[in-house]
């Protein structure tokens, strides 16, 4: 990773690092599909590990940054200024079923003196398949050391959308059937794999021509607003207004695609 900063470098061997027992946990997984009380517990404990590791890690290096993790909360700094945001596992229904589409993602938000904020350093790591993403604002967006770039397609008949679903307890699944409708008539394909910081990761690569999803929140989002723009890509929310840095409406995609799925979504 020559050409990532020292920060950078920082979230990289933090992951890195986080990985490692992730991937035996995933290993193990896989063989306790078949007791009748299924792996729910055993990656619940995998999940809080995770992010116990990454919080001990980030911290050290980064002693007065504040955290927001999926498990723990806000935990404050003494830096108001910069925050860990991070999911230790996106993808844990994947994970629990030894699916291998999953990923530690870390972004960094940094607020200015005006009070408005900006992602400017992320990686989302999928340990099975070896991908790294990573990205620094205005450096570039990478895949491992391939510098990457959203796709060139203009038109929604060929292209390939990714999405999500609320699973159960979630509210939005009405609004989900509708956008998923709307979007489906005009495209080549809909994609749901189930982790929102690789399906930005894929748009930012170009393998998915745009995302789009309701109802996220900040860990699922941080690093991936920042690979897209990377890329070279646009993210709003799908309304007209509003900070995509929330999660709570999301739309990711080529410049030439953007308004055209902006557009079908509004409608629905």
């Amino acid at each position: 990773m020559a050409l990532a900063s020292a920060l950078v470098q920082v979230i990289i061997g933090a992951v890195r690092k986080t990985a490692r027992p992730m991937l035996r946990d995933f290993g193990e997984v896989a063989q306790l599909q078949v007791s009748r009380k299924g792996p729910g517990d055993f990656v619940t404990a995998a999940d809080l590990k995770a992010e116990d590791t990454l919080f001990e890690l980030l911290m050290k290096a980064r002693p007065g940054y504040s955290f927001l993790g999926e498990e723990r909360g806000l935990v404050e700094g003494t830096d108001k200024s910069h925050t860990w945001i991070v999911d230790p596992i996106d993808g844990t229904t994947n994970f629990m079923h030894a699916m291998p589409h999953f990923a530690i993602t870390v972004g960094l938000e940094r607020k200015h003196p005006d009070g408005s904020s900006e992602i400017v350093a992320g990686v989302t790591y999928n340990p099975v398949m070896n991908e790294l993403f990573w990205a620094e604002k205005g450096k570039g967006c990478y895949l491992n050391d391939q510098r990457i770039r959203v796709s060139g397609r203009r038109d929604l008949s060929e292209s390939l959308i990714s999405t999500g679903l609320p699973f159960i307890g979630k509210t939005g699944h009405a609004q989900s059937i509708k956008d998923i409708h709307a979007v489906g008539q005009r495209v080549a394909g809909i994609r749901r794999l189930g982790a929102a910081s690789l399906d930005f990761a894929w748009v930012a690569a170009g393998r998915y021509d745009a995302f789009f999803e309701r109802n996220l929140q900040p860990w699922d989002v941080a690093a991936g607003i920042l690979f897209v723009t990377e890329a070279g890509g646009t993210v709003t929310t799908i309304d007209i207004d509003g900070d995509p840095k929330n999660g709570k409406q999301i739309v990711a995609s080529n410049p030439e695609l953007h308004p055209q799925l902006r557009k079908l979504l509004q409608a629905a």
